[in-house]
């Protein structure tokens, strides 16, 4: 009885320094997720914004200029388009060169600096966050999944789909197939930022989690950077149908994710040095007509080798 009492005593004082080393975790990590959660927003709403108002897509920058805050140097020069409803908007341009940077205005990641952005003729700043966030769907190239179910992941933009929403959009991401050949398939529970699936089925989920939102403004982030040819080739043709109706911006490398856009933006340290359609911008003997060559180059030269 002695001893037994003596464990019953020992082991709670053995257990009390774990307990002291997580409280002592958890309080720190309390501390750093409070300081994030009290950090006000750099991005305010006019008062009165517009709300619940249903967006048509017409997207126009004027004379846009923007700098990133603490940089000197800036990101965006002078950038003016307009982009119809319903239209497909390609932007490319090396690294650095404004391409995100355009993006990540019209849903107000950040305020430009100089200039208008009009989406439906009305100022971007007019529109509640919400509202306007909520009609644009993003796809970005490094693609982040939640800890949870594919179903969930997918319906993260719009948590009231049903099934069958879930299943139409993953069938136009090109994702039901893999989705299906999982163990629970829908309800396969996925790691952390996805883990257990490569970066091409990450991407094509996200796809779908954006093609689920239904969004007025779509706009993919060198989405398709890390899947194959094929696959590439099977989602431009299923998101051929996603886009009618929305308009599109398409961030890319590959010239030839861009060739069905209405209108192609070459930017070069934050300035839109070409513009035109694929047709015309291939013989304009610019920065695009190189980018082209370079990629092509081999594909030319295979086929005049089985012409001889």
């Amino acid at each position: 009885a002695f001893y037994s009492l003596v464990g019953y005593i020992i082991t709670p004082i053995m257990n009390l320094g774990f307990i002291i080393n997580m409280f002592s975790q958890g309080k720190a990590s309390g501390e750093r997720l409070l300081d994030i959660l009290e950090e006000k927003n750099e991005i305010v709403e006019v008062e009165n914004p517009i709300k619940d108002k249903e967006i048509k897509g017409k997207v126009e920058f004027k004379n846009v200029s923007f700098t990133y805050p603490g940089d000197k140097k800036e990101a965006l020069h002078n950038i003016s388009f307009k982009a119809e409803p319903g239209s497909v908007i390609g932007l490319l341009g090396a690294t650095g060169s404004g391409k995100t940077s355009i993006t990540h205005l019209i849903p107000r990641f950040y305020d430009r600096t100089n200039g208008e952005i009009l989406i439906d003729e009305i100022d971007v700043k007019q529109y509640e966050l919400n509202t306007l966030r909520s009609q644009i769907g993003f796809v970005l190239q490094e693609s982040f999944l939640f800890s949870s179910t594919i179903k969930a992941n997918i319906a993260y933009g719009n948590p009231d789909a049903s099934m069958e929403e879930i299943i139409e959009a993953a069938k136009r991401a090109q994702a039901h197939d893999f989705i299906m050949e999982l163990p629970d398939g829908y309800d396969t529970l996925l790691g952390e930022r996805g883990l257990g699936l490569s970066g091409g089925q990450k991407q094509r989920i996200a796809i779908a989690r954006a093609i689920c939102m239904n969004p007025s403004i779509l706009i993919l982030d060198d989405a398709t950077s890390a899947v194959d040819m094929e696959t590439e080739f099977a989602i431009q043709k299923a998101m051929q149908e996603v886009m009618k109706g929305r308009t599109t911006f398409i961030i890319a490398h590959r010239i030839s994710s861009l060739k069905h856009a209405d209108e192609i933006l070459v930017l070069d340290q934050g300035r839109i040095v070409e513009r035109g359609v694929h047709e015309q911008l291939i013989k304009n003997g610019g920065p695009y007509e190189r980018i082209y060559n370079i990629q092509y180059k081999d594909q030319l030269a295979i086929l005049e080798t089985q012409r001889v």
